[in-house]
C-alpha cells in the first residue's frame, strides 16, 4: 500500500505538506517536519515590502556604523530575526539551506509588490534552488474603483511574467472570493499555472473594546474552514482535463480532515496551524493514521479513493448545490421543531 503521490509535477511519498509557517525559517525545525513524515515544506512568504524595510534597516544600520566607527554587530540583526521579517538575502539562503538539509521539495513562496519584484524575485528562488514557487496571491481590494475583472486581470499578468521568467512548477495560492472562481483558475491554467492552493486565508482584526484598537492577533484556522475549500476542490477535480495539482489548505486538525480533503480530490493536503498546536512530530502522527485508514478500507493507492466524495456529489447535484442546499434546510428546520 502506497500513499505516494503527484504534486506540481513533483513525486512525493505522501500528501503532506507542512505549508508556510513563521517557524519554517528554521532548518532545524524544517529537518523536525521531514523526520516526522512531511513529503515536502513550503518556506514563510517573502513580502516586497519587508524586503524594503529590512533594506531600509540595514542601510541605516550600515550607516551609523561608518559615522560612529564601531563594530557592525552591534547595530545588524541576529540571525535568527522573526520569521516574516526575512530580507531577500537572508531568504534566498533560506533556500540554499533548505535545500542541502533536506531530501524533500523545497517550496519558495512570494507576494511581491510590483510585476518587477515578482519576476526578479521568482529568478532568484530558481537559482537559489527552490523546487517550486507558490505565488501568495493576498490582496483586499481597498481601491473601490477596482473592479473584479481588474482585480483578476492584475494576478493573471502576474502570474504570466512569472511563468515565463522560470521553468520550475508555478503554484498559485487562492483567494475564496472571487465571482467565478472556476473561470478564473482556467484562465490562470492557460498562463501557466501547474497547480492551485485552497485557499489563502483572508485575515480580519477584531476590536479590542477596553483600548478601542485593533487586535492583529493571528488565530490559528478552525475546522469549520474546510468547507469552502472541500466546496471548490471537489468542482474543481471535476475538470477531467484539468492537468493541475490541487492542494487542500485551511483547517486541518486530524487524521479524519485529511481524508475527507482526498476524497473530495485533493492531490496534496498542506497545514500549518495544526504543526503549530502540537509540534512538527504530531505529522507521524497523521501520517500513520492516514495509512491505517488507506489500508483498512482495501485501497492500494490514493488514486483510488481521490475524487470518490466529489463525483458522488457532482452526480447527485445538477443545479449549482440547490438541491443539498435545500436539504440542509430542511433538516435544520426539522431539527429545531
Amino acid at each position: 500500500m502506497s500513499l505516494s503521490t503527484k504534486y506540481l509535477g513533483l513525486d512525493l511519498k505522501s500528501p503532506l505538506i507542512a505549508s508556510s509557517s513563521p517557524q519554517n525559517s528554521k532548518i532545524s525545525y524544517l529537518r523536525q517536519l521531514e523526520d516526522a513524515g512531511a513529503a515536502a515544506v513550503v518556506l514563510p512568504s517573502l513580502f516586497q515590502e519587508q524586503i524594503e524595510s529590512r533594506d531600509e534597516e540595514l542601510s541605516s544600520a550600515s550607516a551609523k556604523e561608518s559615522d560612529n566607527n564601531t563594530a557592525t554587530s552591534n547595530y545588524f540583526p541576529a540571525s535568527e530575526i522573526a520569521p516574516y521579517g526575512l530580507g531577500s538575502d537572508e531568504y534566498l539562503n533560506l533556500i540554499r539551506l533548505a535545500k542541502e538539509n533536506l531530501s524533500i521539495p523545497v517550496i519558495a513562496s512570494l507576494n511581491g509588490a510590483t510585476e518587477s519584484d515578482w519576476v526578479n524575485y521568482a529568478r532568484l528562488f530558481q537559482e537559489a534552488g527552490a523546487s517550486a514557487i507558490e505565488l501568495n496571491n493576498y490582496y483586499v481590494p481597498y481601491d473601490f474603483s477596482m473592479s473584479g475583472r481588474d482585480i483578476e486581470q492584475h494576478f493573471i499578468s502576474i502570474l504570466s511574467i512569472v511563468r515565463q521568467a522560470v521553468t520550475i512548477p508555478v503554484s498559485v495560492k487562492l483567494l475564496p472570493f472571487m465571482s467565478s472562481l472556476g473561470h478564473y483558475v482556467n484562465e490562470l491554467k492557460c498562463k501557466g499555472a501547474d497547480g492551485f492552493v485552497l485557499f489563502n486565508r483572508v485575515l480580519q482584526p477584531d476590536i479590542d473594546l477596553l483600548t478601542l484598537r485593533l487586535d492583529n492577533r493571528l488565530l490559528l484556522s478552525s475546522k469549520q474552514e474546510m468547507s469552502l475549500s472541500m466546496l471548490w476542490i471537489s468542482l474543481l477535480a471535476q475538470n477531467q482535463k484539468r492537468q493541475f495539482s490541487l492542494a487542500a489548505s485551511t483547517g486541518v486538525r486530524e487524521v479524519d480532515d485529511i481524508i475527507k480533503y482526498l476524497l473530495v480530490g485533493a492531490d496534496v493536503v498542506m497545514m500549518t496551524s495544526v504543526l503549530l498546536r502540537h509540534g512538527p512530530e504530531y505529522l507521524k502522527v497523521l501520517h500513520d493514521g492516514l495509512e491505517k485508514w488507506v489500508s483498512s478500507r482495501g485501497y492500494s493507492n490514493l488514486s483510488e479513493l481521490r475524487g470518490l466524495m466529489s463525483k458522488i456529489w457532482m452526480a447527485q447535484e445538477q443545479g449549482g448545490g440547490r438541491k443539498s442546499y435545500i436539504k440542509m434546510l430542511n433538516a435544520f428546520q426539522n431539527a429545531a421543531v
